[in-house]
């Protein structure tokens, strides 16, 4: 028997909590290097674009019945994310790297783009928002952003359980961006609190609190959608908005990579294309039919 969305939001709701959880305390888990780091951005980010590309956009498109009104929420999405990652450094994830290859890597980051890493595994534009904000602004930042993670969760499961999703499991590809990615941002919390000398219960407190804020971004958009307001509309810009947020975030990631790091290039692109190829599988595993509308009009399947 397959579960009802709420249900299943809930499901994915545990499994990212858990997720976020295990990430604030990620480096006593596992050597959270340069490159393990890298690496698992530049594969989330592919996964990220495609989703984003691929399933949030053309849902979007279909519920609001408009191509200007998706266009207008993705590219609020996007300046609203640049506009947080200007303002908190939220996505600056510093991988602990040797000494040597610190000194290999200086001359590529001349240009002081908040990229850089010292020696100790911290990221220098991590430092930035410890001057300016401490670790509170940094919290803040991600946790914002991922409550519009939790929105476009909720989004793509109501809109996937709407039409058919492969063995029930709606909105799998918003879900695996957010529990793959969200680790790193937990990690990025508590790495500048322990650079400012928090003790490690309160690195778990706060890591424990930025748990919440996708669960919180999730109910909220699903009591919104189902019960408060016009559920095709409240979808459709929730839906925009996010693909926006996905791919400001995705690009952030990644393009410093290929302006400044010059190491491991044909590995970091195996892996981002590694999480497209994931994406295209996941929009087009068997049941996952994209054909609605207001009319339930068949014909729009997206299968390549």
């Amino acid at each position: 028997m397959l579960m009802s969305p709420a249900a299943l939001l809930f499901v994915y709701c545990v499994f990212i909590f858990a997720a976020s959880n295990a990430g604030g305390r990620l480096s006593d888990l596992i050597q959270m290097t340069h490159l393990r780091t890298q690496l698992l951005m530049s594969g989330v980010g592919g996964l990220m674009l495609g989703i984003a590309m691929l399933h949030l956009l053309p849902h979007a498109g279909e519920l609001l019945q408009s191509s200007s009104k998706t266009g207008m929420g993705a590219l609020i999405g996007v300046v609203s994310m640049f506009l947080l990652i200007r303002l908190f450094h939220t996505h600056d994830h510093g991988g602990p790297i040797s000494r040597s290859r610190a000194a290999e890597a200086a001359p590529q980051h001349v240009h002081d783009h908040d990229h850089g890493h010292d020696c100790d595994g911290h990221s220098h534009a991590a430092q930035q928002p410890s001057k300016r904000f401490g670790w509170a602004g940094v919290f803040f930042g991600l946790a914002l952003h991922t409550l519009i993670d939790g929105v476009a969760l909720a989004s793509s499961v109501i809109a996937d359980a709407s039409h058919g999703s492969w063995y029930g499991l709606a909105g799998i590809g918003t879900f695996l961006v957010i529990a793959l990615h969200i680790p790193l941002d937990s990690f990025a919390i508590t790495s500048v609190m322990s650079k400012q000398g928090w003790s490690a219960g309160a690195q778990r407190l706060a890591s424990m609190l930025f748990s919440l804020a996708c669960p919180l971004g999730a109910f909220l958009m699903y009591l919104g959608a189902t019960t408060v307001l016009d559920g095709s509309d409240v979808l459709g810009w929730g839906l925009a908005v996010s693909a926006g947020f996905f791919i400001c975030i995705a690009l952030a990631d990644l393009l410093p990579e290929v302006a400044f790091h010059d190491h491991d290039r044909v590995k970091l692109t195996v892996a981002l294309l590694l999480g497209v190829v994931i994406a295209i599988g996941i929009e087009n595993l068997p049941g996952h039919d994209h054909s609605h509308g207001p009319d339930d009009q068949p014909g729009h399947n997206h299968h390549f």
